[in-house]
């Protein structure tokens, strides 16, 4: 589940904030190093809970690179006019990353944007405090 959430975390709001498709994303210098850095900050959210990786960022970019020009499910959500998935694809893992201490500032930057591109368009709803992740033990 972190391998398929590692890859999605990046891509999703990218693409819904850029309205591009991977390939574009994973073409252009940096937004391509904004995926890694988001990447490398999950990575090390899932190595504190123990969870293994098997792949490296950019192993996980090349599998992207290779689906092609396709758009993520977030920006067809987004072009569909329907609610975004944000909290569990972007606000959870970075709510876990705090909770364990962790900075994650790109993911914490893109989370901040895209919540305001959904708000804007009315297909998101976000309060002070926000969406909450309980965690047993942390």
């Amino acid at each position: 589940m972190w391998l398929k959430l590692w890859g999605n975390m990046n891509m999703n709001p990218i693409s819904a904030l850029t309205g591009s498709t991977a390939d574009v994303i994973l073409d252009d210098s940096l937004t391509v190093e904004l995926v890694r850095s988001i990447m490398e900050e999950a990575g090390a959210v899932g190595g504190a809970l123990g969870i293994e990786m098997g792949m490296t960022a950019a192993g996980r970019i090349a599998v992207t690179r290779e689906l092609g020009a396709f758009k993520t499910s977030m920006l067809q959500d987004l072009e569909g006019r329907r609610p975004l998935e944000i909290d569990a694809i972007l606000a959870a893992p970075c709510e876990i990353g705090d909770r364990l201490g962790i900075p994650m500032p790109f993911s914490r930057a893109v989370l901040g944007l895209v919540r305001q591109r959904a708000m804007n368009l009315g297909l998101y709803e976000y309060e002070d405090g926000g969406p909450s992740v309980k965690l047993p033990g942390v």
